[in-house]
């Protein structure tokens, strides 16, 4: 205690001359003041006698102690690598079954992956894997635009060409996606959306999808051929092909594959007129044009989102190689929706209403395709697929409402009195 006025006289001497440090503050802090049970207490260490005063602590600093500690060595547990362990008899037995047992495991593995699987087919999932294997969805949809360019004509209605028609129709749309699953199965086992297809996941064997593509497409192409019209079965046949041998190989080579899809899709409505009318006129190809242009705000829409799927399995689509080509392309359809609804009533298909009560849908999936271009997110394609969902169905519904009545024939004149 004697020694403490002389250390202070020490340390002022030191602030006054040099000023004090942050670190001799942070030092006094971690010395002298410690936080316990969230109150602040002071305790003050007693140091020797032989302490050396802050002033001189710098030169202390730097003075390096080493502390050597001696480790003793420990007796190993286990024996040298060079003595064998003591086996009895029984570990012996043990050991070679356990060996024996994993060679006969591996052999009957590496026989089960050589030999070919019989695969077991149950009769109760069957109709639900062919439902899946058509696209069932597609289907309908190929099925309702023939029915709508049936309906447009503008002829008497004939039910049992109708029905013919019908089932000729959707019989060939359920030929083409079972070809186009065969052919696409190590693709869309990469795709999220496809990852869960009957061929991808092994439910069905390739022979059996091949099969039925074929037994549904040679009953199809002959009710079209006999039972309605020899070039409509000939369009049938000629759109299973687009469909599976063009459009489907296309889909990796080049981005004109979108162009093929879009004709296939454009096929079926004016099978339905032709059916109906029996020649190919300007009304036809009118239903053919907004099938057409509408599939290319649907479908660039779609792909916009699949993005990552598409590459990652080696498509070649516009989303991934152009996308700005994909947004161009997608509004400018949208546009000539607007132009295609005026073109019917100009060729006799639809009432002038039509085009009018049309125009508030048609610029609505207009606007939408141009937010699309100029934003270029998911957001905006997301809105604009959802849009196109409901746009072709209710433009048929006003294109059905609009339609242009029968051309009545004169009644012959009563003779006058």
């Amino acid at each position: 205690m004697q020694q403490m006025p002389c250390k202070f006289a020490c340390f002022f001497r030191v602030i006054k001359v040099k000023g004090v440090t942050f670190q001799q503050l942070n030092f006094f802090r971690r010395k002298y003041v410690m936080q316990h049970k969230k109150t602040l207490f002071q305790q003050a260490k007693l140091k020797p006698a032989s302490a050396v005063p802050p002033c001189l602590e710098r030169q202390r600093s730097n003075e390096e102690t080493m502390i050597v500690h001696e480790v003793k060595s420990v007796s190993p547990l286990l024996p040298p690598f060079s003595e064998k362990p003591v086996m009895n008899e029984e570990t012996l037995k043990l050991t070679a079954a356990t060996t024996t047992v994993a060679k006969t495991v591996e052999e009957s593995t590496s026989k089960e992956e050589k030999d070919w699987k019989e695969m077991k087919l149950n009769l109760d999932t069957l109709p639900n894997i062919l439902v899946r294997l058509t696209k069932i969805k597609l289907t309908v949809l190929v099925v309702g635009t023939a029915s709508a360019g049936f309906a447009l004509a503008p002829v008497p209605f004939d039910l049992s060409c109708f029905l013919l028609v019908t089932l000729g129709t959707g019989l060939s749309s359920c030929a083409a996606n079972s070809i186009n699953q065969f052919f696409e199965v190590p693709f869309d086992a990469n795709m999220n959306r496809t990852k869960n297809r009957p061929l991808v996941q092994g439910q069905i064997s390739p022979l059996l999808a091949v099969s039925f593509g074929i037994c549904c497409a040679v009953p199809a192409i002959t009710l079209l051929i006999l039972g309605v019209n020899p070039l409509i079965g000939a369009l049938g046949a000629f759109n299973i092909f687009l469909y599976s041998c063009c459009y489907t190989p296309l889909k990796r080579v080049s981005i004109v594959n979108t162009w093929v899809g879009a004709v296939v899709g454009a096929v079926p409505p004016v099978v339905g007129w032709l059916a109906a009318t029996g020649t190919l006129d300007a009304g036809s190809l009118v239903l053919g044009g907004i099938l057409y242009s509408w599939q290319f705000p649907h479908f660039n829409a779609l792909s916009w989102g699949l993005r990552e799927d598409y590459s990652r399995s080696g498509y070649c689509m516009m989303s991934v190689t152009h996308p700005a080509l994909c947004r161009r392309v997608a509004l400018r359809h949208c546009l000539a929706l607007i132009g295609l609804a005026t073109l019917a009533p100009v060729l006799d298909v639809t009432t002038w209403t039509f085009p009018v009560i049309s125009l508030p849908i048609n610029l609505y999936i207009s606007y939408l395709g141009f937010r699309f271009y100029r934003d270029a997110d998911r957001a905006s394609s997301r809105k604009l697929f959802l849009c196109s969902l409901w746009h072709l169905p209710l433009l048929i519904f006003l294109m059905l409402a609009c339609k242009k009545s029968l051309a009545h024939e004169d009644k012959p004149k009563q003779p006058t009195s």
